[in-house]
């Protein structure tokens, strides 16, 4: 099976990616989508040009797709460069999403591929916990919850932190796995890759959420 990966570097998927290689299948693209409007109803913003990196430390070839993030278009800028690669499908890191895994599903029909969304309504807890039992780090990029203050920006979940998020979820009832948008994240070493990445940042706070500037 030769596929391509949807990544936008964070935790979900970086998981399917992972899993992908588990599989023992040809992956040969990550394909990002670098959002250069405001907003994207579909794919992540923060952090999403380190992808180049992480590639590198897999050693799989990165792929960069402009859009504008704008609702029914993000998807065709996504569909006209998937229909340039010879691909048997595309594996993605959908948790809950509706919207986007049928996008993609309807996407991959119209280009004749399979679509794999290997976390699909995966546990919440049995996801988090399952990244950090097998040496996933995954940093906090950006928050935008009650109860995740600026100390998270940063921070890489240790066995102690997710106990920690456990705890602030239960209380402020956010989403433990970030799928309603309390957090953004960055994976930056794991089992999927030859070695890791050093990341320099600015953190942003306005005093309700915050984000991190990478620098380098």
């Amino acid at each position: 099976m030769k596929v391509a990966v949807l990544s936008s570097g964070g935790k979900d998927s970086t998981a399917a990616l992972w899993w992908a290689q588990c599989k023992g299948w040809e992956i040969s693209h990550l394909i990002t989508m670098i959002v250069e409007g405001d907003d994207s109803w579909m794919f992540q913003i923060p952090g999403t040009s380190l992808v180049e990196q992480q590639a590198k430390l897999c050693e799989i070839e990165w792929v960069s797709v402009p859009t504008m993030g704008i609702a029914e278009e993000e998807v065709g800028d996504l569909e006209k460069v998937l229909s340039s690669l010879e691909l048997d499908g595309i594996v993605a890191g959908a948790l809950r999403s509706d919207y986007q895994k049928t996008r993609i599903e309807l996407m991959c029909e119209r280009l004749q591929i399979k679509s794999f969304t290997p976390l699909w309504h995966q546990p919440r807890l049995i996801h988090m916990r399952g990244l950090v039992e097998n040496g996933f780090e995954v940093m906090i990029t950006g928050v935008s919850s009650e109860g995740l203050t600026s100390e998270w920006l940063g921070r890489i979940l240790t066995p102690e932190y997710l106990v920690e998020l456990e705890s602030l979820a239960a209380k402020y009832r956010f989403h433990v796995d970030g799928e309603g948008g309390e957090y953004e994240t960055l994976v930056i070493a794991g089992p999927h890759m030859n070695g890791r990445l050093e990341v320099e940042f600015i953190s942003h706070w306005d005093g309700v959420r915050g984000h991190l500037e990478f620098t380098r």
